[in-house]
């Protein structure tokens, strides 16, 4: 069985999850931003079909994960020396529009391509796939659900709960994926010929965490 790479965006804990910004202190926030990925690497790390983790930030240690496993990737720097990425969890902080104010949609895009190049240089044959990283309800059986139905497809995505964000996003070996977060991430995903996956609603894989009432949702951490 060929085996899969995750690469993992994570956007600065200190800058993280500003529509949380009414409902947690900056303190907090931080502590989720971490909480969340680490949570997500550790599903990741646990699911049989997954090789490894590349995870891409702008911090030195966005979370506290030591294993051999998972790799640290710097965020990519603009020419005039500014982080691109802005990388972090889901694209549904939804505005008019849908857009999120703490995840540039081009930085993301620049991060996750940043993390495939990695894994297409260091594991070549590897399928891969991109998961954000607010997904603290994740289990290592439901990742592995996910690539199962994601490995005879090139490009697939798993939209969020609300079915217009995307939270996972895959590639099998020699396709790369195509990355489009922002606004509509899941139909722009779509149309860029990533199939989107019926994963069950109620998995981990969709349940993001974005808005004050996810806050809510039985099981989400609300601090570090």
């Amino acid at each position: 069985m060929t085996a899969w790479w995750a690469v993992v965006p994570v956007k600065d804990p200190r800058h993280g999850k500003s529509r949380l910004t009414g409902a947690l202190d900056d303190d907090a926030r931080a502590g989720l931003v971490r909480t969340m990925a680490t949570a997500t690497v550790r599903a990741l790390l646990g699911a049989g079909d997954v090789a490894g983790v590349v995870v891409v930030s702008p911090a030195a240690d966005p979370l506290g994960v030591p294993d051999p496993r998972v790799v640290l990737l710097p965020e990519p720097v603009a020419a005039d020396g500014a982080h691109v990425g802005g990388a972090g969890g889901g694209d549904a902080g939804r505005e008019a529009g849908g857009a999120r104010p703490d995840v540039p949609a081009a930085g993301l895009d620049a991060a996750v391509s940043a993390g495939v190049e990695h894994v297409r240089a260091t594991a070549p044959g590897a399928h891969v796939v991109v998961v954000l990283g607010d997904l603290p309800h994740l289990l290592p059986a439901e990742v592995d659900d996910v690539l199962r139905r994601a490995a005879d497809v090139p490009r697939a995505h798993v939209p969020d709960a609300a079915g217009t964000g995307t939270t996972m996003l895959t590639a099998t070996w020699p396709h790369r994926p195509h990355p489009r977060f922002g606004p509509g991430s899941s139909a722009r995903h779509a149309a860029a010929g990533h199939v989107p996956l019926d994963v069950p609603a109620a998995s981990g894989a969709r349940r993001d965490v974005d808005e004050p009432a996810d806050l809510a949702s039985p099981g989400t951490p609300s601090d570090a």
